[in-house]
């Protein structure tokens, strides 16, 4: 029987030496090296090189898994255990100096999420959870706002890059939540807008056009924080759906406003 939590201690000690090698290239790092996946969608060396550490720690922890891994390093699926990894989420940010990136490692056990981390690497702050048990920060436990209305929510989002097709729906969502919250940020790392959902900085993030790899870990930690996570349908594909809805308490007020607006059309891949 695997053991989730010496798994989760096994890659710990991988996550944080990725972060102290992410750290270290922000330093001297050059835009001359900066390489176009397609229309905005940056990489770069660092993102790369974070992704070969990350996946020689997972599969040490657990060889039997597969990978879904942003960078290619290695993409055999396996039937029950799959790694999913961004190596840096934030890779716009990092690349112009923005200290707002983080490290997302998630585990999925028959599509089911069971071990989520998500390293904040500038803050040194280390979210995570595993099935069954809390989420916690650095050791701390950590649960969600209890804010329960939208009116004293603060809340995340982030802004479409290459897909603009539902650029006038997302433009009349804002303009909602604009109107009826405290306010709206787009940190540029999805991982790192769940995290400070799941430890309550915020009571909600939104977002489409996501991927697998920006999501699973934080959606999963939100859950182990006391929160709720859906697409905007309220359904569960929010992994792979390429939509994601995350809350304290504030979900069904956060699904009204999207659904109003939302034209349910399938985000481009």
């Amino acid at each position: 029987m695997i053991l989730l939590q010496q798994v989760l201690d096994h890659i710990k000690a991988g996550i944080l030496q990725t972060g102290q090698f992410i750290r270290e290239e922000a330093y001297q790092f050059s835009a001359d090296r900066i390489e176009r996946k397609g229309f905005n969608d940056l990489v770069s060396y660092v993102d790369k090189e974070a992704e070969k550490m990350l996946v020689s720690s997972c599969s040490e922890a657990l060889p039997e898994a597969g990978f879904i891994t942003e960078e290619g390093t290695k993409t055999e699926r396996k039937v029950e255990y799959n790694w999913i990894i961004d190596p840096l989420d934030g890779t716009t940010n990092f690349t112009h100096g923005l200290p707002v990136y983080s490290i997302s490692v998630a585990l999925m056990r028959n599509e089911k999420l069971v071990i989520g981390v998500v390293y904040e690497i500038n803050r040194d702050e280390f979210f995570y959870a595993v099935e069954g048990s809390p989420a916690y920060c650095n050791d701390e436990e950590i649960k969600v706002s209890k804010v329960n209305t939208l009116s004293e929510s603060l809340l995340a989002t982030g802004f479409p890059y290459y897909d603009f097709e539902q650029m006038q729906s997302y433009l009349k969502i804002l303009n909602d939540f604009m109107q009826s919250t405290h306010g709206l940020r787009r940190m540029g790392s999805a991982a790192v807008d769940l995290a400070y959902v799941a430890c309550g900085r915020f009571e909600g993030f939104f977002e489409y056009n996501l991927n697998a790899w920006d999501v699973a870990a934080g959606a999963f930690i939100v859950q182990q924080a006391g929160g709720q996570v859906t697409d905007f349908k309220g359904g569960n594909d929010f992994v792979f759906g390429r939509e994601i809805v995350a809350s304290s308490n504030v979900q069904n007020e956060m699904l009204q406003v999207i659904q109003k607006h939302w034209q349910n059309k399938e985000p481009k891949a």
